[in-house]
């Protein structure tokens, strides 16, 4: 029997609930069948299925090129992988130019892929997609700081909000995204403090990468902390394998290491 086969399964009121007991939330992501089976069996509350496939499973350059018929694809396989982990899957590029086509494109996500809550980049700008989203009775969570989709315009992966204007945008960014009926953001290459801050400001689930460790939760690609990324494995990772020598043991480190507060440590921060 795993370590929480007694423990309900996860929904999104459940992350709100754990933010308010002040318990890490703990996410990973996942492309496939047996990579989520080994995550739910860890104890992962939160297993994304992140457009980040574009790089460590389909070797492209960036997220842009993948298409929401391969999200609801992969969304699907790894619902079948899970039992208790809340399944998220990214919205990717250009799926939600408007709020209309987001609704029908955050469907296709939930009906084909399985999905139980969709995640999509941007603050003020996607607050009416994410409005009505959640309207039609789909959870959203948001992604703020460095947003993949938009590498282009950001001029590349930089750390996000050092200076106070940028700062002050992200933080009512945070807070227009919770109005709108978000119940979760991910936050991205961001300074610990301002992570913070965002954190105390709103009463949804904060999850950081590479944003400090007093976010509620953390998520890492797992190719990255399995150290199986090929390339430079980004600054805010770690890896789980060299300590452990199999997967499963990897992903119950990474889990502990998030709960007890030891991950991310002042190294993987900004």
């Amino acid at each position: 029997m795993s370590q929480h086969a007694s423990v309900k399964n996860i929904t999104n009121v459940e992350l709100i609930n754990m933010k308010e007991r002040q318990e890490k939330i703990v996410s990973l992501t996942a492309y496939d069948a047996s990579f989520a089976h080994i995550l739910d069996e860890a104890g992962v509350e939160m297993v994304l299925v992140g457009d980040s496939l574009g790089m460590v499973v389909q070797g492209q350059n960036s997220t842009v090129p993948v298409t929401i018929d391969e999200m609801a694809y992969h969304s699907k396989i790894v619902s079948r992988g899970l039992k208790r982990s809340l399944l998220v899957t990214d919205m990717p590029f250009m799926s939600y130019p408007n709020a209309d086509i987001a609704v029908e494109n955050a469907a296709i996500l939930m009906q084909e892929g399985h999905a139980q809550m969709v995640k999509l980049e941007g603050g003020e700008k996607v607050v009416e997609s994410v409005h009505h989203i959640v309207n039609q009775g789909i959870p959203v969570c948001g992604h703020l700081g460095l947003l993949p989709q938009s590498v282009n315009q950001l001029g590349g992966y930089r750390v996000q909000g050092k200076e106070q204007a940028q700062a002050d945008i992200m933080l009512n960014d945070a807070t227009s995204l919770e109005q709108a009926g978000a119940s979760a953001i991910v936050i991205e290459c961001v300074p610990a403090a301002l992570a913070k801050t965002i954190t105390a400001s709103v009463n949804i689930p904060i999850i950081g990468i590479g944003a400090g460790v007093d976010c509620d939760g953390q998520v890492l690609v797992s190719y990255d902390m399995l150290d199986i990324t090929f390339g430079k494995r980004p600054k805010f990772s770690k890896d789980f394998m060299a300590e452990t020598g199999n997967v499963s043991e990897a992903v119950k480190a990474y889990v502990s290491a998030v709960k007890n507060k030891q991950f991310p440590a002042e190294e993987h921060s900004f």
